[in-house]
C-alpha cells in the first residue's frame, strides 16, 4: 500500500517535499537528504504526519 507523507526539516520547520512510500516494505519513519532554500544547503528531511 502506497501512502502519501509530508517531509519537513525540523530545524527550520520547513514543510517543502511531498513524496510517496511503501508501508510494507519500509515500516520506519523515512529520512532523505534534500535541498533546503532558506538554509541554502542540503539537509536531512524527516517523515511527518
Amino acid at each position: 500500500m502506497r501512502v502519501n507523507i509530508t517531509l519537513e526539516h525540523k530545524e527550520s520547520g520547513e514543510r517543502l517535499y511531498l513524496t510517496q512510500k511503501n508501508k510494507r516494505n519500509t515500516p520506519d519513519k523515512l529520512e532523505l537528504k534534500k535541498y533546503s532554500p532558506k538554509l541554502k544547503k542540503h539537509v536531512i528531511f524527516k517523515e511527518v504526519k
